[in-house]
C-alpha cells in the first residue's frame, strides 16, 4: 500500500489522467475507503478534522452540526453489516458528543468498531469508547476525558481552590497572594467546573457500560479513574497509547494483527490528510459509497457534496 508520499503522487498522477472536473483529492480518498469496506464487509464512515492543519478555525472541534454530518453519511445504509468508524478529532462539545454518541449506538445497536489511525482526543475518546472495540496501531492515541473550561482544566481549577482554602486556613496572610488567582473565578464558575466533570464521566460510564464494558461496572470504573483523573493525566493534551489504553481496561485490538487491514487503514489516514492539507475542508464525514460533509474554511454554510 502507498505511504504518505506515494499517495500524494497518485493524487498528482489522478490529477493529470482525469478532467478538471474530478477532484482527484476526493478519487483517491475514496478508494481506499472502500477497499476498507472490501476488506472488512462492513459499513465505513471516516470523521475527520483539519484541526493540525487549520488550528483556531471554527468547526474543527465536534460540534452540533457533525450530527447532521453523520444523517448524511448514514442514510441507505444496510445498518445489520454494523459500523467501523474512523476517528481523527481534538475533541469537543460535550453535548454535541453525547448526542452523536447515542444516535451511533441507536443506529448500529451497538455494532461499532471505532479505529484510530492517529489521533483522537477529549470527546473523540468518548467517540471511540462508543464501540465495542478500537483497533488502535503503534502510532495511535486517545487522550483524557476530563473537561475544560475556557482552555483550563476544571479539575486543575478545583484543586487550586482547595489549595487556597487550606494555605489561608493555615496561614490568614496569604490571603493577599491567593486574592487575584481566585478572584478571576466568577461566582458560578466552580459550580460550572464540577458539572463539567460529573457530566464527562457521566457520558463515558454510560457509553461503556452500553457495549464495550457491558455488565462490568468495576471495569468501567477502572477506565474512567484513568480517562477522567486530571491528577494521574496531569494535562488534557496527553497522549494515551495503545498499551495504555489496553492496561485500562479498554478492549482494543493491534491494528499490526492484520497488515492489509492496517496498510488500508494508513493509506486512507494519508489520503484525509492530503485533502485537509491541500483544500479548504477544516471537516470531512464520509463513507465508503462516496457519500461526504464537508466544512469548509471561510464559508458560513458547510458545503455537502457527493
Amino acid at each position: 500500500m502507498p505511504n504518505f508520499k506515494e499517495v500524494l503522487e497518485e493524487i498528482h498522477s489522478v490529477q493529470l489522467a482525469q478532467s478538471v472536473t474530478v477532484n482527484p483529492l476526493d478519487v483517491v480518498r475514496r478508494k481506499y475507503l472502500d477497499l476498507i469496506h472490501q476488506k472488512t464487509g462492513r459499513n465505513v464512515i471516516a470523521y475527520y478534522s483539519g484541526w493540525l492543519q487549520k488550528p483556531g478555525v471554527a468547526d474543527v472541534t465536534i460540534n452540533d452540526k457533525d450530527k447532521q454530518a453523520f444523517m448524511v453519511t448514514m442514510h441507505r445504509m444496510v445498518r445489520s453489516k454494523g459500523l467501523d468508524l474512523l476517528l481523527h478529532t481534538p475533541g469537543g462539545d460535550l453535548a454535541a458528543t453525547e448526542s452523536i454518541i447515542d444516535y451511533l449506538n441507536s443506529m448500529f445497536q451497538g455494532d461499532i468498531r471505532t479505529i484510530i489511525p492517529q489521533i483522537s482526543m477529549s470527546g473523540g475518546t468518548m467517540l471511540a469508547m462508543c464501540g465495542k472495540e478500537i483497533i488502535m496501531g503503534k502510532q495511535s492515541n486517545l487522550g483524557p476525558i476530563d473537561p475544560q473550561m475556557g482552555g483550563v482544566a476544571c479539575q486543575a481549577v478545583l484543586d487550586e481552590f482547595e489549595e487556597a482554602k487550606e494555605d489561608i486556613k493555615k496561614n490568614p496572610h496569604s490571603a493577599i497572594l491567593w486574592q487575584p488567582i481566585i478572584g478571576k473565578y466568577n461566582p458560578t464558575f466552580l459550580t460550572a467546573c464540577k458539572q463539567a466533570i460529573e457530566w464527562s464521566k457521566l457520558i463515558a460510564g454510560k457509553t461503556l457500560s452500553f457495549n464495550m464494558c457491558k455488565g462490568d461496572p468495576n471495569r468501567v470504573a477502572e477506565v474512567l479513574r484513568t480517562f477522567s483523573d486530571h491528577s494521574t493525566q496531569k494535562s488534557h493534551a496527553r497522549h494515551i497509547s495503545a498499551q495504555e489504553c489496553k492496561d485500562a481496561g479498554l478492549s482494543v485490538i493491534d491494528m499490526e494483527a492484520d497488515n492489509e487491514l492496517q496498510d488500508l487503514i494508513l493509506t486512507t489516514h494519508h489520503a484525509f490528510m492530503h485533502t485537509l492539507n491541500h483544500s479548504a475542508a477544516v471537516k470531512i464525514v464520509e463513507n465508503h459509497c462516496g457519500v461526504a460533509y464537508f466544512e469548509n474554511v471561510n464559508i458560513d454554510q458547510a458545503t455537502k457534496r457527493a
